[in-house]
């Protein structure tokens, strides 16, 4: 009978290990978890997080330094959107802050800063590669919702 709770808990801590996280910014820790997913590369690519109390206490751990129920507290309550969603064939997509983006495809500029061109078209302005930008965690997202655009 003692065994039986043993096997549950080893399956639960396994499941639990092997969930995913995706970047929603770019300082080490800035993790949701991903908890569906549908029509991946479609136009209708969605993905729905929850951002946990382990992405809180990566956070705190690895960003902050100290791991204080004031800090888990606090993450937790950043604010999110916690399904973003993507056109893969126009390129259109939303980032867990909310933002309207457009992916554009390879950047043909020699010597450019970025692999690819995407827009914040709320503003009107192409990330241009730098941490303030946001482009690497826009791009990662893209790349979840729209695997086969991005290479």
């Amino acid at each position: 009978m003692r065994r039986l709770p043993l096997v549950l808990s080893v399956l639960m801590l396994v499941t639990s290990a092997e969930a995913k996280t995706l970047y929603y910014g770019g300082r080490a820790g800035m993790e949701v978890t991903i908890v569906k997913t549908s029509s991946i590369g479609s136009s209708h690519a969605r993905i729905v997080a929850k951002h946990t109390r382990q992405n809180a206490i990566a956070f705190c751990r690895d960003y902050v330094g100290k791991v204080t129920e004031a800090c888990i507290a606090k993450e937790l309550q950043t604010p999110l959107h916690l399904e973003i969603t993507a056109n893969c064939k126009t390129g259109k997509f939303t980032t867990f802050y909310g933002a309207n983006m457009l992916f554009q495809g390879r950047n043909r500029e020699p010597g450019a800063a970025t692999d690819y061109l995407i827009t914040a078209t709320d503003d009107n302005v192409v990330l241009d590669g730098s941490g303030a930008s946001g482009y690497d965690y826009t791009l990662d997202q893209f790349k979840a919702l729209c695997p086969n655009r991005v290479r």
